[in-house]
């Protein structure tokens, strides 16, 4: 039986969220998907660019957050 793979599913591959069983099934569909495989390298890029983008907040706002936290 040939399983069709949503973006969700290819999402959850991507972030290893996916069971054994089904990581060796998306594994295979990539193999033989050229569509499969384009959305993959698509979410894989996402996932770079946001990675590579992360910001982190200045020493100064955490500062604030936690005084703020303490007098509530």
């Amino acid at each position: 039986m040939i399983k069709t793979f949503t973006q969700d599913d290819v999402i959850r591959y991507a972030y290893h969220e996916t069971s054994e069983a089904e990581t060796i099934e998306i594994k295979q569909a990539l193999l033989c998907d050229a569509k499969l495989q384009e959305v993959y390298k698509e979410i894989t890029s996402v996932i770079n660019q946001l990675e590579n983008n992360m910001k982190t907040p200045s020493q100064q706002a955490i500062n604030n957050i936690l005084n703020y936290a303490k007098r509530a």
